[in-house]
């Protein structure tokens, strides 16, 4: 299997985890908002889950960058040849380092230091900016079906750098947290589909570079991974709908949340009088 095709699959397979993982954990955070579920402890402790999360895959991203068999480790130049070294191996390692960034200002943000809230949402708007901006500026040279699939890809990033860098100033907006969740999962799946395209799994030479009609048809492809995310994203959506009061219905006073499996409840009192609502009679 080409070396190409998985470092790209990777790369999606990244984007793909938080998006699911955002898909659910979003609604969820949502219907037990409506329900006055303010302030609980677990979702600091969410947060700080899932930027550990971040930064130990990007921190493997890098090692794995720099240290394969042809990477540069750790050589930017060489002094022997005058030239850079593996620049492409730069790139990716560039990409993983603001997003391990992003996963570090996650878990600081939400430890005892008290950082000012939205300082995580403007690092992960700063991590995608650069990685859109790595691939903007990327050197194609002729290859005109390589940078039109990282030209729709850029269109992803940018959408999610924008969506984030709203949710800096708009906390908690279930609109901008959806519409963010699904430029995931579009640009994951899409990474995936530029290693299809470029670098077959199966080997052999990738999808013919002077046909025209690639390029439409990728452009239609591009749309129908979109219409794909949305769909995932609506149907875990209702999922997580169908999961919260099926947890009301069986348990009175539990809402569902994300945190690492556990349902909270509402609060001791009410608790406590739904799980022995006749005791008093009983001791008369």
């Amino acid at each position: 299997m080409p070396a190409s095709f998985l470092g790209s699959a990777l790369r999606g397979t990244f984007f793909l985890a938080f998006g699911l993982w955002w898909s659910v954990r979003y609604p969820l955070k949502y219907l037990n908002r409506k329900g006055a579920v303010e302030g609980q402890p677990s979702r600091g402790r969410t947060e700080l889950f899932e930027g550990a999360v971040k930064a130990f895959f990007a921190l493997i991203g890098i090692l794995v960058e720099q240290f394969v068999p042809t990477g540069p480790h750790l050589q930017l130049y060489s002094p022997k040849t005058h030239s850079w070294t593996d620049l492409t191996h730069w790139h990716y390692s560039t990409i993983y380092l603001f997003f391990l960034l992003s996963g570090i200002t996650d878990v600081v943000s939400h430890s005892p230091l008290k950082l000012p809230p939205g300082l995580e949402r403007l690092s992960l708007t700063l991590a995608l900016l650069v990685e859109g901006l790595l691939f903007c500026f990327r050197d194609y040279s002729d290859a005109v079906l390589d940078q039109h699939l990282h030209s729709l890809l850029a269109m992803a990033i940018f959408a999610g750098a924008l969506c984030a860098f709203l949710e800096v100033f708009l906390r908690d907006h279930i609109i901008l947290e959806t519409f963010r969740t699904s430029t995931f999962l579009l640009q994951g799946s899409w990474l995936w589909q530029i290693g299809f395209v470029l670098s077959p799994p199966w080997g052999g030479p990738g999808w013919d570079d002077s046909d025209s009609s690639n390029l439409l048809f990728l452009t239609m492809c591009f749309c129908w991974h979109y219409i794909g995310a949305l769909a995932v994203v609506a149907a875990n959506a209702v999922a997580s709908r169908c999961c919260n009061e099926s947890c009301q219905l069986k348990f009175g006073d539990i809402d569902v949340e994300l945190d690492c499996g556990l349902c909270l409840h509402r609060g001791k009192k009410s608790s406590s009088g739904a799980l022995l609502p006749e005791s008093s009679s009983d001791d008369k």
